[in-house]
């Protein structure tokens, strides 16, 4: 399998799906859909639909019954970046190549992209469970599944962890033992919660609406917590040694003395625990109780962000 091209053709079909939905919410404020679509359509390999594809598809079911679902994925983890963007936060002007919803449509507008598009997604999510679709039941569980792992046990909590570890270590060139400790569980913390628990979401909904046992859930949930993990790393280490241009940021973690596995342990032995949290995903995920051969698309993605440049 070419992973690149299944997730290139998996991300344009959710594309399509993304912004005809967006385009269809009723009595919708122009602007304001202008600036959900905006976000929506500024690309991105969109993982994690594809992930939740994959999972769903995993079980033998037909993967675009899940497309509802990995759309409301996509507009919850579009909403998160559109805040994290924010003056307020991150204070960043570029996202995947172009500029950031505040610098085009103002604070506010921006604020509010952010809120409608994590307030529809669950209207987006709803429709999984629609006459003929998905089981109704599944779809409750997984809203509830996105819910927890969005808000303020998951990545919301990430975020609020992440903004109180800015200047952790600045001037520090040799912190106290005890310091240095706090800040490893900080950074555990905010990767967990910031970046993995959305990948967990993934895998976690897609097994849900297809309706997997309680032990594959499990398998998968551990094969996301370390893919997840090896994304972030990949990422801390990119914003230090990749080309700003192929990433399509601006690189504010140095900016703003984000504390970061790289900032913390050096690329060298970041790279080393990414290639560790690698092989760890590859093992979770021969736990899986489906045979070997469909397990190609979700060991291709892991590997995928492991080795991408951007």
């Amino acid at each position: 399998m070419n992973i690149e091209k299944f997730i290139a053709a998996r991300a344009a079909v959710i594309d399509a799906d993304l912004s005809r939905r967006i385009k269809k919410i009723p009595d919708c404020h122009p602007k304001l859909r202008e600036a959900m679509l905006y976000s929506v359509s500024a690309g991105g390999k969109r993982l994690r639909p594809v992930l939740l594809t994959a999972a769903y598809e995993l079980f033998g079911g037909n993967w675009r019954r899940a497309l509802p679902a990995a759309c409301a994925l996509e507009m919850v983890h579009t909403y998160s970046l559109i805040h994290d963007d924010l003056p307020a936060m991150d204070d960043d002007s570029m996202r995947r190549g172009r500029l950031t919803n505040h610098i085009v449509f103002g604070e506010a507008l921006a604020v509010l992209a952010g809120d409608a598009l994590l307030t529809n997604a669950f209207s987006v999510l709803h429709g999984a469970g629609s006459p003929g679709g998905i089981d109704s039941g599944r779809v409750l569980e997984a809203a509830g599944i996105l819910a927890r792992r969005a808000g303020a046990g998951g990545m919301v909590s990430g975020q609020a962890a992440d903004l109180e570890a800015e200047g952790f270590l600045a001037g520090k060139r040799q912190p106290a033992p005890s310091r240095r400790a706090k800040a490893a569980r900080l950074l555990s913390y905010i990767h967990r919660h910031k970046t993995a628990d959305l990948i967990i979401a993934s895998v976690e909904m897609g097994a849900v609406l297809a309706g997997a046992g309680a032990g594959d859930r499990k398998a998968l949930v551990e094969f996301a917590a370390a893919a997840g993990l090896c994304f972030q790393i990949t990422d801390d280490i990119l914003d230090v040694v990749g080309d700003k241009k192929k990433l399509g940021k601006s690189g504010s973690d140095e900016r703003n003395a984000k504390l970061t596995y790289a900032s913390l342990y050096g690329v060298g032995p970041s790279r080393a625990k990414a290639a560790a949290l690698l092989a760890r995903a590859r093992e979770k995920l021969r736990a899986l109780s489906v045979p070997p051969e469909r397990l190609e698309a979700l060991e291709g993605i892991a590997a995928f962000v492991y080795g991408r440049e951007k």
